[in-house]
């Protein structure tokens, strides 16, 4: 259930919404626990920029406009068929750009593994118990990319006034997507990243790693919100975790 939420997330943003309408209910007022918590991150650190690494087909921007941010969202997604409806649904807004290409560790080209169901497509190869939890993530195609490192364009898509959100979900490339961007970090001020407490791809960091590596950066976790599960056994597989960085705290 919780992999056809996200992968419809934003049809059903859209009937949400429509029922809203039509029944004069405002959504901000109820929303989610987790979306609570993110509507008081954005407000109370006043967010003015988010950057959405791994915005498939813009899942997380609807998400953010359905609970009232109204700043600026900038998206990254490096694959053809999810970049083609990422910019059509972008392009209504005046205050969302999308970019077609992956955030990394080098500048140039790479090749991504292209999932069946569009949301696991990964730079890494995937291992057996993703497949498992999820048998439309395996892989199907493969597709040539241009990958960027967040430091090379960073001050390009910021003002030194900006307030900026950080969200990475790259089916286990956020190390690579973090090696890229160590300048960049001092100038963000919330990182919200998928971490894994059961590997699902080759060479992504545990859970415990991640933690490891942002608390060296200057990062603290601040929350955590729940993702994929074992449907057999209701084992947590993946988290996303949301850390503030104590400098700038």
């Amino acid at each position: 259930m919780n992999n056809f939420i996200y992968t419809h997330k934003s049809t059903l943003l859209r009937i949400k919404r429509f029922l809203n309408a039509m029944l004069k209910f405002d959504v901000v007022k109820y929303p989610t626990p987790e979306l609570d918590r993110r509507i008081k991150f954005l407000k109370n650190n006043a967010v003015t920029l988010v950057l959405d690494v791994g915005a498939n087909i813009g899942q997380y921007g609807s998400e953010l406009r359905s609970i009232g941010y109204e700043g600026q969202i900038i998206s990254f997604e490096p694959t053809s068929d999810a970049y083609t409806k990422l910019a059509a649904l972008s392009k209504k807004d005046k205050k969302w750009n999308a970019f077609h290409y992956s955030l990394g560790e080098f500048d140039g080209d790479s090749e991504i593994n292209i999932s069946k169901n569009s949301v696991s497509s990964s730079l890494l190869n995937n291992l057996p118990q993703l497949i498992e939890s999820a048998p439309a993530a395996a892989f199907v195609a493969k597709e040539k990319i241009s990958v960027k490192k967040l430091d090379s364009i960073f001050n390009d898509l910021r003002k030194d006034s900006d307030t900026v959100y950080l969200k990475i979900d790259t089916q286990g490339y956020e190390n690579m997507v973090l090696n890229g961007a160590l300048e960049s970090l001092k100038k963000i001020k919330i990182i919200q990243i998928e971490m894994a407490l059961i590997p699902t791809y080759e060479g992504s960091l545990s859970f415990e790693q991640m933690i490891e590596k942002l608390t060296a950066l200057q990062f603290k976790l601040i929350s955590i919100e729940s993702g994929y599960y074992k449907k057999k056994t209701g084992n947590l597989l993946e988290v996303d975790g949301v850390f503030i960085n104590a400098s700038l705290a």
